[in-house]
């Protein structure tokens, strides 16, 4: 079993993974201020294998202690979406690519680092070819260009390494987050009976967060196998316009109208479909498609009440 450190690890994707990682045997540490979410790691604290250190990944001293106590590092800790990188650049900067930097300065050949981007790297794809590891990045907002470069960090400096490229998540987590596409989608369709398109055949690609926990537990596994490496994570099946995806919701939640709203800009421009061949090849394949995501979330949110706090 390995030692294991996550930054973030409180987070939409983090809490799911330290869960996962700690039921699987392995000593896991995380470094998260805790600052959306008190309560996502409660069920955790009963593991002898779990700590949590409640500091800011900005903290080098801190960092270079805990880089040397552990095998694995996943990076998990950043401002997540445009709008929140949009309203604090200076701490988009410094904690989405300055910790990574850092991290850089100090990982050693006995490290093997696991980091997750984003593939709104591909900003607009060409309208009739999936992007793939190769093709061009051009990402168009902040978030996507602090990602990007830190992934590009990642790969010139770090001996061990593999990156991820993450389609949009959706998906129930301890840290649950309703501004992701799938989950806003339901979670709008639940409350208002309504959904109000702008540009419904922009498309993106999808994946559920058991998936990417699974995807990574896959690479701990694996790691030799796959080191080195930049791949595409999403479910294939799921590439998807988003009046596809609206569509969906409607087939299994009938109150639903859907509204297209004409002469109106997305201000979410990313529009493409994305290869995971790569990755499926390796060995490792998304399973959950988006039906059942669909069915988990409206479930969640017909029947628990409690306030979703997103990160914005």
């Amino acid at each position: 079993m390995s030692k294991i450190l996550i930054t973030g690890g409180a987070g939409y994707v983090g809490s799911m993974l330290c869960t996962k990682l700690l039921q699987d045997g392995h000593s896991v540490t995380t470094v998260d201020l805790l600052k959306y979410d008190k309560s996502s790691l409660n069920h955790l604290y009963f593991f002898k294998k779990f700590k949590l250190i409640k500091d800011d990944i900005r903290n080098k001293k801190l960092m270079k202690k805990l880089v040397k106590k552990n095998e694995f590092i996943i990076p998990l800790a950043a401002l997540v979406g445009a709008p929140l990188c949009d309203k604090f650049k200076k701490d988009a900067i410094s904690t989405n690519l300055g910790s990574i930097k850092t991290l850089c300065d100090l990982v050693t050949a006995r490290n093997k680092v696991i980091y997750l981007t984003t593939n709104s790297g591909y900003g607009i794809g060409e309208k009739n070819k999936y992007c793939d590891e190769e093709s061009p990045l051009n990402p168009i907002s902040l978030y996507g260009k602090t990602k990007c470069d830190a992934e590009e960090l990642v790969k010139n400096n770090i001996k061990n390494y593999i990156c991820f490229r993450l389609a949009t998540v959706f998906g129930y987590s301890y840290r649950m987050r309703s501004d992701l596409l799938v989950n806003n989608f339901v979670y709008t369709a639940l409350n208002k009976k309504k959904l109000n398109l702008f540009e419904p055949h922009f498309r993106r690609n999808f994946i559920h967060i058991r998936d990417v926990v699974n995807a990574i537990n896959f690479t701990i596994k694996n790691f030799n196998r796959l080191k080195n490496n930049i791949y595409n994570l999403g479910l294939s099946s799921a590439n998807i316009t988003k009046i596809m995806l609206a569509k969906k919701i409607q087939k299994q939640y009938k109150s639903v109208k859907i509204q297209i709203i004409k002469n109106k800009k997305d201000p979410d421009k990313r529009d493409y479909f994305v290869s995971n061949k790569k990755i499926e090849k390796k060995g490792f394949k998304a399973q959950i498609n988006l039906d059942q995501g669909i069915s988990e979330l409206i479930e969640i949110f017909s029947n628990d009440k409690k306030k979703v706090i997103n990160n914005y």
